[in-house]
């Protein structure tokens, strides 16, 4: 197998972080090369001004998409692999919590968020006054997922080399207060843009406790939009005999609908134990049949 057919394996067959990750990459390594491309042919053209989330307003509204381009793109390779090194170890934890669609919806909505502190900051704050600032990188999007994992379950504990078991909310905590005590650094606007996406990743797990997705509306409108490109199928094509009833059935569907319906109310049930009593209240096994449920 070629190393192209072994990527496309590998990203057909990842959970959606490692596709986000994917993503992330492929689109640097593009946005780069062009770059190289054009100096080597004597020409100073560069695509990542038009990548990058303006904090001009007026230069904002004529490149308005760039509140969404801005997340996934980065300045150069070791910004890029602390992003997807981060949101690797916390979209695995996030799985074992949430859904693939959560983590797709936060993400994006994380990084608006992060966008939209960054803009409130340059444009209302006076030590941003004479400044002008361009924003580039997912670390909004990425600070969102670890807010939200922490704050939902903040005693699960990690490994960290040296450090040894680290609970998630000192993890959390320390990544705040840095943040907070860069804002006045020379990478503010990243900095305060962290703290916009953590603010939503926070909200969204509390948001969660008390029973509401902050996420759910996003996805439903994403799934509106995946539906509006959706292949129809042709006219013409193999039709499917059915019953009276007026849909195909397969003698295992009984059988196959009774299964899932047992795996989601178990799967709700492990959910409400930790809501009543915290993650590190589970059975090894209830832990697997978690984690299991996640991958799917």
């Amino acid at each position: 197998m070629g190393i192209f057919d072994d990527l496309r394996l590998k990203y057909n067959t990842g959970q959606l972080p490692v596709k986000f990750i994917f993503i992330n990459v492929a689109l640097f390594l593009v946005v780069r090369l062009a770059d190289v491309c054009c100096i080597l042919l004597g020409s100073t053209f560069s695509a990542a001004p038009y990548l990058e989330l303006p904090s001009d307003l007026t230069v904002l509204l004529h490149r308005p998409y760039t509140l969404l381009t801005y997340m996934f793109f980065h300045y150069d390779v070791l910004h890029l692999l602390f992003n997807m090194l981060w949101l690797y170890w916390f979209g695995q934890l996030f799985l074992l919590f949430f859904n693939a669609k959560q983590f797709g919806g936060l993400y994006i909505l994380g990084g608006i968020s992060g966008a939209l502190l960054y803009l409130l900051a340059y444009n209302l704050l006076p030590y941003f006054a004479d400044s002008r600032g361009m924003l580039l990188g997912a670390s909004a999007a990425v600070l969102a997922v670890v807010l939200a994992v922490s704050a939902y379950a903040p005693d699960y504990k990690i490994r960290l080399l040296l450090l040894g078991n680290v609970s998630l909310k000192y993890i959390a905590l320390a990544t705040v207060v840095l943040d907070l005590l860069s804002m006045t650094s020379h990478n503010a606007g990243g900095h305060i843009a962290h703290l916009g996406g953590a603010l939503f990743g926070y909200l969204f797990a509390t948001s969660y406790k008390k029973g509401r997705d902050l996420t759910k509306g996003f996805n439903r409108l994403a799934d509106q939009i995946v539906l509006l490109f959706k292949k129809r199928p042709r006219k013409g094509g193999p039709k499917i005999r059915t019953s009276r009833q007026g849909y195909a059935r397969n003698p295992s569907d009984d059988e196959y609908l009774r299964r899932r319906q047992e795996n989601t109310a178990e799967i709700d049930r492990i959910l409400d134990k930790i809501k009543q009593s915290g993650y590190t209240s589970l059975s090894r096994e209830e832990k697997q049949r978690l984690f299991d449920a996640g991958k799917k």
